[in-house]
């Protein structure tokens, strides 16, 4: 059983957050869920979960940083064809302003979110790299700076590659690999991916890399169909 920790989710209240938020909750950890505006009609937090308002981008993070002994950023931008062509730079101005609180408050550990795309295309079926990566490059391309700004801090970071996610059930069976995901992978749950991140924060395994996750899925969750159509919807 490993010590409750209080942490901060970033993103909480995203499809991989809220993952990451229950799954912490349940092996009695503190969380500080944090997002730039929750909805009116989002249910009301669980025991030990203290929900903040924070934007990476303009808030002051010092406070929303303090007294954590690890940060889960949980981050993404949405997948709107509009917002992939101009996305807004979480990944890059955010990490910048996040590094700068947490070394003012002297947390050391972040375990963020970043992409097995940022170093490979030659994944999936031939529709899928042919159209959704080309309409990821802008945010790839800043989660490929994120990973750079990254290995020039002192942090205890890991940025988790996954593959293109999906909406199903925990597993908590899927292959972690160093850098990225196999070849005959392509699908990533959002449950498994916050379960493992969980795990990072837990174990502080994984220092200062980029392990990539995935796992193996039914035929019609890979196909070149199931991916682009969840890209375009």
């Amino acid at each position: 059983m490993t010590d409750p920790k209080t942490l901060l989710v970033l993103g909480a209240h995203g499809v991989t957050g809220q993952e990451v938020v229950a799954q912490a909750v349940a092996k009695g950890h503190r969380v500080r869920a944090a997002e730039m505006s929750w909805p009116e009609d989002a249910a009301p937090p669980a025991p030990g979960v203290e929900r903040v308002t924070a934007d990476v981008l303009k808030d002051d993070l010092g406070p929303v940083v303090q007294g954590v002994d690890a940060v889960i950023s949980a981050l993404g931008v949405p997948g709107d064809p509009q917002t992939l062509m101009d996305p807004p730079p979480l990944y890059t101005t955010g990490t910048r302003r996040l590094v700068e609180a947490m070394r003012g408050a002297g947390v050391k550990r972040l375990v963020t979110i970043s992409a097995s795309f940022v170093v490979t295309h030659d994944r999936g079926p031939a529709l899928f790299r042919a159209t959704a990566i080309p309409a990821l490059t802008r945010v790839l391309d800043q989660m490929r700076d994120m990973e750079e700004m990254l290995r020039a801090t002192d942090l205890d970071w890991t940025a988790v590659r996954p593959g293109w996610l999906l909406p199903e059930p925990l597993t908590a069976e899927y292959v972690v690999v160093p850098d990225v995901i196999p070849e005959d992978l392509i699908r990533t749950r959002h449950a498994d991916l916050a379960h493992f991140m969980l795990h990072c924060a837990e174990s502080g395994e994984w220092l200062r890399q980029t392990p990539a996750i995935a796992r193996e899925e039914d035929a019609a969750h890979s196909s070149s169909f199931e991916v682009v159509r969840e890209m375009l919807a």
